[in-house]
């Protein structure tokens, strides 16, 4: 059997609406939120990455009361996790995972 040529994949769409849909909870984040990049640097201990993680579980639907608990994990007070939809909780969850990152990047450069 002969398979078909290899084909990569297109290139990230920079303008997909999942792209612009984490940039814009992103900024929400910042503008609405009051988490700004210097509000950031101070979680050193991870807890960007552990809250994304953890929306990123509500994303797959498990413990899928209404809504579901703050999973094990969660870094934060209870009263902040607000899980909606599954992909909310994935645009939440890549919007941290970019803090997180961002935090690193700054972390690196001082």
């Amino acid at each position: 059997m002969e398979t078909a040529p290899y084909e990569p994949t297109p290139l990230l769409q920079w303008s997909s609406q999942a792209m612009l849909d984490v940039a814009a909870e992103r900024r929400r984040q910042i503008e609405v939120e009051g988490w700004t990049p210097e509000h950031d640097d101070c979680h050193r201990d991870g807890s960007l990455a552990k809250a994304a993680y953890c929306y990123a579980w509500a994303a797959c639907g498990l413990g899928m009361e209404s809504p579901p608990p703050a999973p094990p994990g969660w870094p934060w007070a209870g009263t902040w996790w607000k899980p909606r939809d599954t992909r909310s909780n994935l645009v939440r969850a890549a919007a941290l995972l970019l803090a997180e990152i961002e935090r690193l990047d700054r972390a690196s450069h001082a």
